[in-house]
Order: C-alpha cells, then structure tokens, then sequence
C-alpha cells in the first residue's frame, strides 16, 4: 500500500513541475503560437493565463506541436 501511495505521489509531483516548467515557457513564449494577439497585451494577461497552462500543460502542448506542423 505504501509503495503505490508513493507512486502516485512522485507521478503527481513530476506533473506539477512539468506544469510549471511548461507555464514558464508558455508565458514566455508559447502563448504567441496560440495566439498572435496577445503579443500586444500586458505581461499580468499573461500571467493570468499561467494556473491553466501549468494544470493543463498536456492539452496545450499537443494544440501547439498541432499549430507549429500546420504552419
């Protein structure tokens, strides 16, 4: 029982510092490939947007390798 609590615990762990690794470079940069307009708003826009992108660093990862071949 301890061994799979531990586990889960280091799967949730990397997920959560691979999301923020991602919402780093999606506030950086990645959100540009989504979304040329939000080049001309503020960086605290951005910012706003750093929650979701570490929580659903999958989903948007897949959407921009999908924009990127598209282009």
């Amino acid at each position: 029982m301890e061994t799979g609590l531990i586990i889960i615990l280091n799967v949730l762990i990397m997920y959560g510092v691979l999301g923020l690794l991602f919402g780093c470079y999606f506030f950086i940069k990645g959100a540009f490939v989504l979304d040329p307009l939000i080049k001309d708003s503020k960086w605290n826009i951005r910012l706003l947007l750093f929650p979701g992108a570490a929580a659903l660093w999958p989903l948007l990862l897949i959407k921009i390798v999908k924009t990127k071949k598209r282009t």
